[in-house]
């Protein structure tokens, strides 16, 4: 069974600075672009970062960009948000999310991922 497992959610201060982990179980994803995606309470889950397969093309959505970074280091693999000058606005549980298939084109559409993390939380408070 395909599972991605979510690690180093917490609870900070307004400023404060978190990283994120993802690693892959059952299955390897080196060669497939990831992503992070966040959803608040109430609200619909929403694209964060993407990283490419090589790691050398990266997205980010505009209110994070800047502040977050996404980073891969396959040889483990693991796939890292790092998170910095965290907002009370950034308050989410972050999933981490890899397509169907190796290589592909670059999405920010939940519908192009199909294995998802169980999510870890993220709470900044101001």
């Amino acid at each position: 069974q395909v599972q991605l497992v979510e690690s180093g959610g917490g609870s900070v201060q307004a400023g404060g600075s978190l990283r994120l982990s993802c690693v892959g179980l059952g299955r390897t994803f080196v060669n497939y672009n990831m992503a992070w995606f966040r959803q608040a309470p109430g609200k619909e889950r929403e694209f964060v970062a993407l990283i490419d397969y090589s790691g050398k093309n990266t997205d980010y959505q505009d209110s994070v960009r800047g502040r977050f970074t996404i980073s891969r280091e396959d040889r483990l693999p693991t796939v890292y948000l790092q998170m910095s000058d965290l907002k009370p606005e950034d308050t989410a549980v972050y999933f981490c999310a890899a397509p169907d298939y190796a290589y592909g084109t670059l999405s920010t559409a939940t519908a192009a991922y199909t294995h998802w993390g169980q999510g870890t939380q993220v709470t900044v408070s101001s």
